[in-house]
């Protein structure tokens, strides 16, 4: 059974991708996880704050909140609290690189303009396949409509494209006003992938300290529906490769991306809980699936139930939001 894909240009042997996470800082690992399958692999991102750390910006970064709040200091990680340095981040890379046959996908976090783009050179340097750039960032200023917002993304994508040769996939939200109308933009700024979607990880209060307190929550298999409706509508009309991220735990659910029109899939709540293992399920329930059905290749399978090829496309829009709130029984 052929399982291979494109992927921002690069062929994968299968559309099972090791998703953004600490896997990648454990060598005998992600030499595991190759072994059992997996046809790519995408580092934990390298975060603007820490490149920017790096290059004595702190001042520059902090002056404005740590004025006005004492405690500001306490919300970004210190140096020190980050998995990988910048240095360390590279010569990881150079690791993974001289060990894994399968393509190695850099990361890199930020959100606004700023020295750190620069070091999208360096990854590409260090022998990076090809970069995610994830733009992970909260609208909490109400005087910021979203043009301004989204203005501002693709000038930092667009600045990081010009930087380098390597493809550039960029991990968006499914918070945009209009998804649709922004990967495209993406595609004419020169990006090669759309990942969907960050996962927005939701902070708890501490009420009898009163702090705000991170939390950390693996996903599982519901996540995937929102990703499923947006790549259905989006993969009619985009060129660029698409990839879901969040809710993948299984055959079933990488058959569901598939058919939305994604090109790959990532994987990282299921490794984290079941390790290299689940890739090899995975595929062996991917490849009886497509037997059973007589596909010979996913290129018959991608998109056949997105917005375009769906025999009810109403199921994507507004009709089902209706049906649904009107289906249900006492």
């Amino acid at each position: 059974m052929n399982l291979e894909t494109s992927y921002l240009g690069l062929t994968l042997r299968n559309p099972l991708i090791v998703g953004a996470s600490p896997c990648c800082d454990d060598i005998e690992l992600c030499r595991r996880l190759e072994d059992a399958g997996a046809s790519a692999l995408a580092m934990h991102s390298l975060f603007e704050e820490q490149v920017e750390f790096e290059e004595a910006a702190r001042f520059r970064l902090l002056e404005g909140p740590s004025e006005s709040n004492p405690e500001a200091l306490d919300y970004f990680p210190h140096y020190e609290e980050y998995s990988l340095t910048p240095e360390l981040y590279l010569r990881q890379l150079a690791r993974l690189k001289a060990t894994l046959k399968i393509p190695v996908i850099a990361s890199l976090n930020g959100h606004r303009p700023g020295g750190w783009i620069d070091h999208a050179r360096r990854l590409e340097a260090t022998g990076a396949d090809a970069l995610e750039l994830n733009l992970y960032s909260l609208a909490t200023d109400p005087d910021t409509d979203a043009d301004t917002i989204e203005a501002g993304h693709l000038f930092v994508v667009r600045s990081v494209i010009e930087s380098v040769k390597i493809p550039i996939s960029v991990k968006i939200s499914p918070w945009l006003t209009a998804p649709a109308h922004f990967v495209r933009e993406l595609e004419l700024s020169g990006a090669k992938g759309v990942v969907m979607f960050n996962r927005f990880y939701q902070p708890d209060f501490d009420i009898e300290d009163l702090a705000v307190k991170p939390q950390l929550r693996l996903s599982d298999s519901s996540e995937l529906l929102l990703r499923l409706r947006w790549l259905a509508i989006i993969s009619p009309h985009a060129k660029i490769s698409l990839a879901a991220s969040g809710g993948v735990h299984n055959a079933e659910d990488v058959i569901k991306a598939l058919l939305a029109g994604a090109h790959a899939t990532q994987l990282v709540s299921a490794i984290l809980r079941h390790g290299p293992r689940v890739i090899t399920e995975i595929l062996h329930g991917l490849t009886t699936w497509l037997e059973t059905h007589d596909y010979k290749s996913l290129d018959e399978v991608r998109g056949a139930l997105n917005l375009s090829r769906c025999p009810d496309p109403s199921a994507h829009e507004r009709a089902n939001y209706v049906k649904i709130l009107q289906s249900w029984k006492s």
